[in-house]
């Protein structure tokens, strides 16, 4: 039996108590389908200013009436510590998401993102801290490897930042791992590698390049791939992120206690690769797409050119094993997007 089934069968006879923050988002809505679904009690915090209510309306459907009445909404932004508290009362465990992510938007507007991405994710920790919580788990990201150019990325090895959000993102671990020191905080955190997922949203100008793609193939808009399309992605399916979590929430080896840890597959696809991948999927769906072809543009600022995990440390440590490749994980997301973006232009 894998650790993760093993983890799995230990909620379903223990019920927590935990709190997700950015609940409404992508990540964090799978989080709490997830737990729902293993009966656990859970408080969700959101300011809403990424997430949105038709994601905690789908996962509502999903779970079912009984399972939904576990869950408990706070309307709050971790930019403020009260709401932070609030939220951290009386809690087991916590997976804090909320952020406010992308590179672009992160140059665009620096200041904002350093408000949620550092005051926010200090404000959480120390109401963690008040708050007496066995484990802090958060998502970190893989633009902290900034420019080191060695592949696959190793966790103890990094570069220097490309962007103001890789900035917030390494001093989140800062943080993290001073107040396991002053403090005795447990935390884990996750430096996620290009997930993607069902209620990933696909609009905006910041959206990630799997949900904007599908869109622009389902609706025939044009589909733009930065560069020459040979930049590789580790992409990682977000059933995988969800196991993480819970697996790094659970574990009780100390040595993977206040760690940070690469969540992918350990696998590169090229843009390329990628939309040749999701244009497979739809084009018998939609038969605009036998004609289709995508344009390509100039390659986007603060970007790296090829990022690949290595996984080998979550695999010994927390007993990490990815139950989706890429073609799985594209394959399961597909049919959620074609059902949920063929007849909506707004997903909110």
């Amino acid at each position: 039996m894998t650790r993760f089934k093993e983890i799995q069968q230990h909620l379903l006879q223990h019920q927590y108590r935990w709190l997700v923050t950015g609940v409404a988002g992508f990540i964090g809505s799978n989080l709490l389908e997830g737990l729902l679904k293993l009966n656990q009690k859970v408080i969700g915090l959101d300011n809403f200013s990424t997430g949105y209510q038709y994601n905690l309306n789908q996962v509502s459907t999903i779970v079912g009436a009984d399972r939904w009445n576990n869950f408990t909404l706070i309307h709050g932004d971790i930019r403020n510590l009260d709401d932070c508290r609030t939220a951290c009362k009386n809690t087991d465990f916590i997976l804090h998401q909320a952020a406010l992510g992308s590179v672009p938007r992160s140059i665009d507007d620096p200041i904002l993102t350093n408000e949620n991405n550092v005051t926010g994710f200090l404000n959480m920790l120390v109401a963690a801290h008040d708050a007496k919580a066995k484990r802090f788990v958060y998502a970190a990201s893989s633009s902290t490897y900034g420019d080191h150019p060695g592949l696959p990325k190793i966790e103890s090895v990094i570069g220097k930042p490309l962007s103001p959000y890789a900035v917030t993102k390494y001093v989140n671990e800062l943080y993290a791992d001073v107040f396991a020191r002053c403090y005795g905080t447990q935390s884990i955190g996750l430096r996620y590698f290009n997930v993607f997922g069902p209620r990933q949203d696909p609009h905006g100008a910041y959206a990630a390049v799997i949900p904007l793609w599908v869109f622009a193939l389902i609706k025939n808009k044009p589909l733009h791939i930065n560069g020459d399309g040979e930049t590789s992605r580790d992409f990682c399916y977000v059933d995988n992120v969800v196991q993480a979590n819970l697996l790094a929430a659970l574990t009780s080896d100390n040595a993977a206690i206040n760690q940070v840890y690469n969540v992918a597959l350990n696998e590169r696809t090229s843009l390329n690769q990628l939309y040749a991948m999701m244009h497979a999927l739809l084009v018998d769906k939609f038969p605009h797409l036998k004609s289709y072809q995508p344009k390509y543009a100039a390659f986007r600022e603060g970007d790296v050119r090829h990022s690949q995990a290595d996984i080998s440390k979550a695999r010994h440590l927390l007993g990490f094993e990815p139950g989706y490749a890429i073609q799985q994980g594209l394959e399961a997301a597909m049919q959620w997007y074609v059902d949920n973006l063929t007849e909506r232009t707004d997903i909110k």
